[in-house]
């Protein structure tokens, strides 16, 4: 097997909340049909479905690698959709700060470590 790419599908309990949410951390969303939107930041791609599992979303995470922590942080402060964001940490492979999005999935926001 030759896999090119993989995409996930991110659950949402409000569509049109969790599509403003993603605009406002600096994703672009595209049309792809009235219950699933393509969002991109640079080669990075995921589905966002109009689908709601309350155990999916709770136990959903998602790793995103910036490469600027701080200036990732400060954006996703502003964000109004979130429901909760933690200070950024140091830890031995980098630095990470967590964003729950509005569906009470978990992005681990993280700039690695250069060894």
């Amino acid at each position: 097997m030759d896999v090119d790419h993989i995409k996930v599908f991110i659950p949402s309990k409000d569509y049109e909340v969790s599509k403003r949410f993603y605009r406002q951390i600096g994703f672009k969303g595209e049309f792809v049909s009235d219950e699933l939107t393509l969002f991109e930041n640079g080669d990075c791609q995921f589905f966002l479905q109009d689908f709601y599992q309350e155990d999916l979303a709770k136990n959903f995470m998602l790793q995103i690698c910036v490469q600027d922590i701080e200036a990732a942080h400060s954006l996703c402060e502003k964000a109004t959709d979130k429901l909760k964001i933690s200070d950024v940490s140091m830890e031995a492979w980098g630095k990470v700060f967590y964003l729950w999005g509005p569906s009470g999935e978990l992005l681990h926001i993280t700039e690695l470590r250069q060894f």
